[in-house]
């Protein structure tokens, strides 16, 4: 699954970095710790890899309107 924002693609290398080991849990917060809890190495390493080129910093969400 790719990542649709730089926030999101930043957050999830934020989460593999702890899940590798790299960066202490207790570092992470908000989206990046509930990535890291909810979602597989390998699904965090295809929402990392994702370029941002192109992409917006945020996506807004649609169910806050």
């Amino acid at each position: 699954m790719p990542a649709k924002s730089k926030a999101q693609q930043k957050a999830a290398g934020a989460a593999l970095s702890a899940k590798r080991g790299d960066t202490p849990v207790k570092e992470l917060k908000g989206a990046s710790k509930s990535m890291h809890e909810s979602m597989s190495k390998k699904e965090l390493e295809d929402m990392a890899a994702t370029s941002r080129k192109g992409k917006p910093e945020h996506v807004e969400d649609k169910g806050k309107k």
